[in-house]
């Protein structure tokens, strides 16, 4: 005798609440099930960004970029007597952070930065990405001129309203 239930849809909510329930019972952090050309993939905890680029697969839009730590010159190490802070006062026109995350200043690994000292600016200019909580967010520099230093080195946590650029009007 078939059975003669009907077929479920692609996207069954209670089996999806279903699946993340066992997940969450049974400690489980990823699932990956594929029948037919039907595919499901759940995450649920912290986890690295990943670009399926498989065929059938998917990739994020084109402005969620996963930037791990690019190429930069560290800086030399604190004294141990020196607080690890958010730079003081900065004087003059700056590019502050609209968020808390992790500074980087080119698109991906390898690739230029977007603005470098002596880098002219518009108000939409992308100067760099924050990323907050595994979203990478496009920082436009809000104001106009010329790059005159860069405040923050790459993969460096910055802070709301922090300065990441000095610009000269």
């Amino acid at each position: 005798m078939a059975d003669k239930s009907p077929a479920p849809s692609s996207f069954d909510l209670d089996r999806v609440r279903e699946l993340i329930e066992m997940m969450e019972a049974h400690g489980v952090t990823e699932v990956n099930l594929r029948k037919a050309d039907e595919r499901w993939v759940l995450r649920r905890g912290p986890a690295e960004v990943i670009n399926m680029m498989a065929p059938g697969g998917y990739a994020p839009p084109p402005n969620y970029t996963p930037v791990p730590q690019a190429h930069h010159t560290p800086s030399p190490p604190a004294s141990p007597s020196a607080p690890a802070a958010v730079p003081a006062a900065v004087d003059g026109p700056v590019i502050k952070s609209p968020t808390v995350g992790t500074f980087y200043g080119a698109p991906s690994p390898g690739e230029p930065a977007f603005v470098k000292v002596g880098s002219t600016v518009k108000a939409d200019t992308v100067v760099c990405i924050i990323e907050a909580m595994k979203v990478f967010n496009q920082i436009p520099a809000e104001i106009s001129g010329t790059i005159t230093e860069v405040l923050v080195n790459n993969g460096d946590a910055v802070e709301y309203g922090q300065p990441l650029f000095r610009v000269k009007a």
